[in-house]
């Protein structure tokens, strides 16, 4: 009787590599600039959103959001655990009675 299993062993794939992500922890001069400038132009503002179009880490996100925040640039939708949700200040809509 011969063995089916001893033909070809199967071979283990080592897994998707994935790239690591080389975000800044601090802001340098352009990074800050760009947050000023064009972030309080985005209609949806999360945490994420800051980590992936300005390459920055999440503690550095949060700490940003709740800076322009305090200034008035932008405005708190939900706040649902940690997920942050803000959007572009705008004039508040006035309300006919």
């Amino acid at each position: 009787m011969v063995s089916a299993g001893s033909k070809n062993k199967k071979k283990w794939s080592k897994g998707k590599v994935q790239d690591k992500a080389n975000n800044s922890v601090y802001f340098n001069a352009e990074t800050l600039a760009k947050l000023e400038k064009e972030v309080p132009a985005y209609r949806l503002i999360t945490p994420s959103v800051l980590v992936d179009r300005l390459r920055i880490n999440g503690s550095l996100a949060r700490r940003a959001l709740r800076e322009l925040e305090a200034r008035g640039s932008i405005r708190l939708v939900s706040a649902h655990n940690s997920q942050l949700l803000y959007t572009r200040a705008t004039a508040p809509v006035a309300t006919e009675a």
